[in-house]
């Protein structure tokens, strides 16, 4: 593709970000309506601050949702340690929880401005960072091209690409390399994602590894834990987490084939997206199952049989309990969820064949000689049973699996170390 046809599709496409603006509101209060948006903080998203801009150095960091949002944290920490503040943007509504408990002094959480060129202008012009730091794989095409014209070093930090988004991009010819050839920066996750990001048109791309390596296990209240171990002492335990529409059938298929070999069995789901509690209260209850609802604050009696976390940051907790993981989003085609929370915290991982998302961690996991990857409601009966029926075995496995992945840490330092440049201000030298 010419250059001339590149700066073509990129024109066309921000045209078409700015001929949609009027229709956004639409939009937005559509999702506020469903829950996804905060109706008091629309105005975010248009690029309207709702915050004052501190004076000196500032970074715009940004994250999509939950998982992102832990990661960067403890980088944000360090760039508030030496002098910078940060505006930290984010998505989803539990990221911006996420955020309000955990963002240090001299950090503040916005909600991303839309991809649109007055939004993106607006956001930029009361803002104004010294740097910009996208996480993972956020890759809006009118926020690079305009940080690139205004002269803001952009850095994709923890940077990840899936194959299917590889794709995409790679479709896009000359206007996709046009785009991210402006990111002066790439610091990846995995060898493999480097070279997707190189063959992009990123000009300088470096494997630094995975920041949530680096990341704190959630943290958990002690008397809410010790509480929760009370209410379930005595009873096999197993937690199917984060999972989607669909996942909580086989689970709950897995749990019928299961009860009948253990008794009192509990088995806990933790939604992926909490405001489906009460779809999966209602499809659990049309099979028969008897269930609670830590929304509703329903006690956790001796009969129930599928209790159902269906609040926030609250995963650590189940975690802890649970000595038996199945990590959600891998029976469907969605990629996984993220796996080294549950290793940390001592639980023997399962999950299903769909986990290109982090693919390398998984490998390291099955490595080790887990269960094989899950593909129904029997399989998931049988590796879960093979864990509660042997202590040993599962421990062996899950102390396997940290030891595989405790030397892939590292990546914070590296990546500050990358960015020192940048942070010092004399990247352009």
């Amino acid at each position: 593709m010419s250059d001339i046809l590149a700066d073509t599709v990129i024109g066309a496409y921000r045209l078409a970000g700015r001929a949609a603006v009027p229709l956004m509101p639409i939009a937005l209060s559509w999702r506020a309506r469903r829950g996804k948006e905060d109706r008091a903080r629309l105005g975010e998203r248009f690029g309207r601050a709702s915050k004052p801009r501190p004076a000196g150095r500032l970074a715009w960091v940004h994250a999509a949702s939950v998982g992102e949002t832990n990661a960067i944290i403890p980088l944000i920490e360090r760039m508030t340690q030496s002098g910078f503040s940060v505006v930290f943007t984010s998505v989803t509504l539990t990221s911006a929880d996420v955020a309000a408990q955990r963002l240090p002094r001299g950090a503040c959480h916005q909600f991303a401005p839309l991809d649109a060129p007055p939004l993106i202008g607006r956001f930029l012009d009361y803002w104004r960072p010294d740097l910009a730091l996208f996480v993972e794989s956020e890759l809006w095409p009118t926020t690079i091209v305009r940080l690139a014209a205004t002269g803001i070093p952009q850095v994709l930090v923890n940077a990840r690409l899936s194959e299917r988004s590889f794709r995409g991009w790679r479709r896009l010819g000359g206007a996709g390399r046009a785009i991210l050839g402006r990111i002066p920066l790439c610091l990846a996750q995995s060898a493999q994602d480097a070279e997707r990001y190189a063959a992009l048109g990123v000009p300088r791309v470096e494997v630094i590894g995975n920041l949530k390596f680096d990341a704190p296990p959630p943290e958990v209240d002690a008397k809410i834990l010790e509480e929760f171990r009370a209410a379930v002492a005595g009873r096999p335990v197993w937690v199917a987490a984060s999972t989607h529409a669909g996942e909580e059938a086989i689970v709950a298929e897995a749990h019928s084939l299961l009860q009948a070999r253990f008794d009192g069995l509990l088995t806990i789901i933790v939604p992926r997206h909490p405001e489906r509690g009460d779809a999966i209260r209602s499809e659990l209850a049309a099979k028969g199952l008897r269930t609670a609802q830590r929304s509703r604050s329903e006690r956790l009696e001796e009969t129930t049989q599928i209790y159902i976390a269906d609040t926030l940051g609250e995963l650590g907790l189940f975690y802890r309990v649970a000595p038996i993981a199945f990590l959600g989003g891998s029976l469907i085609p969605h990629g996984g969820q993220n796996p080294i929370e549950p290793v940390r915290l001592g639980s023997a991982v399962l999950h299903g064949p769909n986990v290109h998302n982090f693919s390398d961690i998984y490998a390291t996991i099955d490595s080790v000689g887990g269960a094989p990857p899950i593909a129904d409601g029997a399989d998931l009966a049988e590796a879960v049973a093979r864990f509660l029926g042997d202590s040993e075995a599962r421990r062996c496995f899950a102390d396997k699996t940290a030891d595989a992945l405790a030397p892939l840490g590292g990546a914070l330092a590296a990546t500050m170390a990358a960015l020192d440049p940048y942070l010092a201000g004399d990247h352009a030298k």
